[in-house]
């Protein structure tokens, strides 16, 4: 017997760390393999059954193989695909840790961002010695992207915030949220009174979508839609038109098939979650029965990952549908196929495509339907969203890598909401250098470019790519920098004490949280979130 992970795996790492016999990859040390890494995967030969890893595993995903549901048995045949191709070969280290030198005092660091990239370098820099964290957030609630970008129906994912309560609850850390960098406090402020500066913000925003008809009624990015059903309160106020029988979403990533999700399941399911009470209803009243899921590349280079993909499949009352001439391979791809030249994951993503396409119809209530090789050419309507006009595309070769051009045939398909799911990209920082073109803070591997004592982590490090466990790395690399950085003695000592700005700490957060939950409770829900600031402010003081 062995254990097995499945669809909830965050690629948070923790588990490779506790596995005795080192039979879970892609490890952190395989750089280019882990970074791409849709999930982790156990060697079935080499597990021990020891359930190591399902202790350390923070969002549930490991499960011993007589547990498993029956859509979770497929994830046995995906764990051993993967060690088909590439073979286990021990290489763990954990010896290159870098610890601070006791000898130069306390190190003081303040982290702008609670979210995950945050709150990962807050638990690396805490295990490291002696060390002082403040960490800043512009929200009433920690956390980023775990409360207002992970679906709600993902629960599994969200329990990773426990492990980062169990950080914030150290006498060595402050939580001071609902302040603003840049309008409470300056970046400059909080280099005087600490020695350094590890950015964490993110990519807050969706990449710019210049198109005819983009400025419709109607269009929207996906990244505003889930900030709205997740209850941010940037997004709780925005109104989506879901009167509609068909939305397109443009773009095939998880995000994409997030949006997809959460648009055609059924109340009874919405119930199970988190999902903000605005956004409950009106799903709730949706006349939306089919989502068209527009990729311009082809089933194998698709964006989303295979578990997510292979998840869609489970969803009561959904069809997905995918046209049999949509899933074959176009002449490039399966040259790559045939010449071994793929990654095991798309291999998986294509023939999971094929296999829905293969499916007798069952015609379901609501569909999500994908197309490949289709971008939009324009968005159709006078006032409002009526439709959008899709182009056809091709795969051609090009200085060595596949890029797509239009085949000149296109077609019109009705449609009443468009969502773009093309991207996200960092906002700037007063004081702070910024790439515009790429919306990155430049930095050289974390040290963010003639800024000392700025580090960078996370999306605003790297870009959007990459989920939970690249920003682990990522806190791994930057701690190691801004611990060695501080033994060298490179870092200013602190020239001032921390300036005093009103905050909710950690105990306004739990008031939220208990609040929160509280009135889930009462509903059969995991939590109801309050969506506003004025009403977060309350429960913070209540």
């Amino acid at each position: 017997m062995t254990y097995v992970i499945t669809q909830n795996c965050c690629n948070d790492a923790s588990c490779i760390a506790e596995c005795p016999v080192d039979c879970i990859r892609p490890t952190p040390e395989e750089r280019a393999r882990f970074a791409s890494a849709e999930m982790l995967y156990i060697d079935p030969d080499s597990c021990i059954d020891c359930g190591a890893c399902v202790d350390a595993c923070p969002v549930g995903a490991v499960s011993y193989e007589d547990e498993l549901t029956d859509p979770q048995r497929r994830f046995l045949e995906f764990n051993a695909g993967y060690f088909a191709q590439y073979p286990l070969v021990p290489t763990y280290d954990t010896a290159r840790i870098v610890k601070l030198d006791g000898s130069r005092g306390e190190l003081r660091v303040a982290i702008v961002g609670s979210g995950p990239s945050g709150a990962y370098v807050a638990e690396e820099l805490l295990s490291r010695g002696q060390v002082k964290v403040s960490v800043y957030d512009a929200l009433p609630t920690p956390w980023g992207l775990l409360r207002s970008g992970v679906a709600p129906d993902h629960q599994h994912t969200k329990d990773l915030a426990a492990i980062f309560e169990k950080t914030a609850d150290k006498a060595a850390l402050e939580l001071h949220l609902n302040v603003a960098i840049g309008t409470d406090v300056s970046v400059d402020e909080l280099l005087a009174s600490h020695h350094a500066v590890v950015l964490a913000t993110g990519a807050a925003d969706a990449q710019p979508w210049d198109l005819p008809g983009a400025d419709l009624t109607g269009v929207s990015s996906a990244n505003d839609f889930v900030a709205w059903f997740n209850g941010h309160p940037d997004a709780s106020d925005k109104v989506f038109d879901l009167s509609c029988e068909r939305v397109v979403i443009v773009g095939n990533g998880n995000v994409a098939l997030d949006v997809a999700r959460v648009l055609t399941m059924s109340r009874d399911e919405l119930l199970k979650t988190d999902i903000a009470d605005h956004a409950l209803e009106a799903l709730s009243n949706s006349s939306v029965r089919e989502v068209v899921v527009l990729g311009r590349r082809g089933p194998l280079q698709a964006a989303y990952t295979s578990p997510e993909f292979y998840a869609l499949g489970f969803l009561p009352g959904v069809e997905v549908v995918i046209d049999e001439g949509e899933a074959e391979l176009d002449e490039l791809s399966r040259a790559l196929v045939d010449g071994g030249d793929v990654s095991y994951a798309e291999q998986l993503k294509a023939g999971l495509a094929g296999e829905y396409a293969a499916k007798t119809r069952t015609g379901a209530e609501r569909r999500i339907v994908f197309r490949y090789l289709s971008e939009p050419a324009r968005v159709l309507g006078a006032d409002r969203v009526e439709g959008v006009e899709i182009a056809h595309t091709r795969l051609r070769e090009q200085d060595g890598s596949l890029v797509t051009e239009r085949t000149g045939e296109s077609e019109e398909l009705v449609a009443g909401l468009v969502l773009t799911s093309v991207g996200y990209r960092g906002r700037p920082i007063d004081g702070v250098p910024f790439d515009e073109a790429r919306g990155v803070i430049p930095n050289d591997d974390g040290r963010v470019v003639a800024a000392p004592g700025l580090y960078a982590t996370g999306w605003i490090r790297r870009g959007a790519k990459g989920g939970l466990g690249s920003s682990r790395v990522d806190a791994e690399e930057v701690v190691d920098h801004l611990v060695n950085d501080f033994n060298a003695a490179l870092l200013s000592d602190p020239s001032t004490e921390a300036q005093s700005v009103a905050a909710i700490g950690l105990d306004g957060w739990r008031a939220i949280d208990q609040h929160e939950r509280s009135a889930g409770q009462s509903v059969g829900r995991p939590r109801v979130k309050l969506v506003t600031v004025p009403d977060l402010l309350e429960a913070a003081r209540g």
